[in-house]
């Protein structure tokens, strides 16, 4: 306890001459800005907010190969962010992504989700989607709270929040959702909107 109250206060004279304390580190921002089912899932990060750049990602595809942002630069993008593709609201909303891709083949469709690539690539396969990439998060740490969508406490801790965002060619923001209530669906009018 001694040794802990020694470095408490070596640490606040070192804040009172001016240093910032390198021990200690950055807090990232926790929301409660997310429900499931009426209940606080609170989520870690800065929601990407319109016309701001955001920062790149690499995730795991269906054969485990990294993804990146830059694959698909020059291109216009949607990521739309599910909790699980084995939850009815998610299976239905990428089924309707996979509609909207045949409307926009300029546009990659990426449905991202903390299902390992095993699960994904079967629920492709039995959904019949092939106009959409799925991707996973299991291998990335940054992904979640780098967009806002990190929950972090609860018991869908790990997982990641509801949202789409429209990207255009040079991955600044058209359109954002992160969705209130995870069981609901994202406002697809407003996706297609910020894609005509």
């Amino acid at each position: 306890m001694a040794t802990l109250i020694t470095v408490l206060n070596a640490l606040i004279r070192r804040v009172d001459a001016g240093a910032q304390p390198s021990v200690i580190p950055p807090v990232p921002s926790i929301t409660d800005a997310v429900t499931y089912k009426g209940n606080p899932a609170p989520v870690s990060g800065e929601f990407p907010k319109i016309h701001q750049s955001v920062k790149p990602f690499t995730l795991t595809g269906n054969d485990f190969e990294n993804v990146n942002l830059g694959d698909f630069t020059g291109k216009r993008k949607v990521l739309h962010i599910v909790l699980s593709v084995d939850t009815p609201v998610c299976d239905r909303s990428l089924r309707k992504l996979n509609e909207i891709a045949t409307r926009f083949p300029d546009t990659v469709m990426l449905g991202i989700s903390a299902d390992l690539p095993f699960t994904q690539k079967r629920f492709c396969n039995v959904a019949g989607l092939d106009q959409i990439i799925i991707l996973s998060t299991f291998q990335s740490s940054d992904f979640g709270r780098d967009y806002g969508v990190a929950i972090v406490e609860g018991p869908l801790a790990r997982l990641t929040a509801r949202a789409v965002i429209v990207l255009d060619q040079q991955n600044r923001v058209l359109h954002g959702e992160r969705v209130r209530e995870i069981a609901n669906e994202p406002d697809n009018e407003k996706v297609l909107n910020a894609l005509q």
